[in-house]
């Protein structure tokens, strides 16, 4: 029997401890199965910051990652985390993890931990005039009836329902073109009330549809023949903590694109209005020049 997306999902961030203890913690993890063979971004995020979870003492949480995609992953291979410990202070503890295949690194990512603290505190409001998600079409629904591997893994094998506004730009670009979004997504079924798996698949869900701002402004849907877009680079602060099982609402934007390349932010915030998470990513953007603006 073919596992859930939810239950696939659980078996990725499910680490295999190798027992090794040099210098170093040393993971490996399942890679899940991707169209066109490269493994998904958030999926080396989520494993990462699972592995520097594993060596963190009880009552530290993450806060921030920052991480460099350095090679694509062959999503039929699994991968090795080579997690060193590089700080533990008072309140906060630092590691540096190195994401392997073959032995060839394909990211370096560095995150820190805090104990639980207060101080002060606010935030910016969670945007106007956001309908809301269950009246939206769901991406089955919008590409029903495409048959194409793409379509079919979008609609099918993701382990979070995501649903757009203003609309998705998979096979079109509609409306105004804006370097802006909102997409509202949850886990397609519950998750275990552990808060350190809700953490990692957040990581995971912040490389959904987070460049597609720079797309949208300029008229480029996914189908655009001869698009070419890789995740550069990715940073993430986790600031409140919700449930990835309960709606929550991904603000995208996209100040900036040239040379290639493209600058995207992302907000997370609960269905509450609770800022959740920051997300910023640099990615690669290459379109045939024919379709440009």
């Amino acid at each position: 029997m073919t596992d859930s997306p939810i239950e696939e999902l659980l078996a990725t961030l499910d680490l295999s401890d190798t027992g090794a203890r040099t210098s170093y913690d040393i993971y490996t993890g399942k890679s899940q199965w991707m169209h066109g063979g490269r493994v998904f971004g958030g999926q080396v995020l989520a494993q990462s910051a699972v592995a520097a979870m594993r060596t963190i003492p009880e009552g530290r949480v993450i806060h921030s990652l920052h991480g460099y995609f350095l090679r694509p992953g062959d999503a039929s291979k699994p991968i090795t985390f080579s997690v060193a410990r590089i700080h533990d202070g008072r309140s906060f503890s630092a590691r540096n993890v190195q994401s392997y295949q073959d032995g060839v690194p394909i990211m370096s990512l560095i995150c820190s931990f805090q104990t639980e603290d207060t101080g002060l505190e606010h935030q910016v409001p969670m945007p106007e005039g956001i309908p809301d998600p269950e009246s939206l079409p769901t991406t089955a629904a919008v590409l029903e009836g495409i048959d194409h591997p793409a379509a079919r893994q979008w609609s099918e094998d993701r382990a979070f329902d995501i649903r757009h506004v203003p609309s998705p730009i998979y096979l079109r670009v509609e409306g105004e073109r804006v370097a802006h979004q909102a997409v509202w997504m949850k886990a397609t079924s519950p998750l275990p009330d552990d808060p350190e798996i809700h953490r990692a698949a957040l990581a995971y869900a912040s490389d959904y549809s987070l460049l597609e701002p720079i797309l949208r402004r300029h008229g480029v849907s996914w189908m655009t023949p001869g698009l070419k877009m890789a995740s550069l680079d990715h940073a993430m602060w986790w600031h409140r903590f919700g449930r990835v099982d309960e709606w929550i609402l991904y603000a995208q934007e996209a100040p900036n694109a040239i040379g290639g390349r493209g600058l995207a932010l992302g907000r997370f915030f609960r269905r509450d209005g609770a800022l959740m998470a920051s997300v910023a990513q640099e990615g690669m953007v290459r379109v045939p020049t024919a379709t440009l603006d």
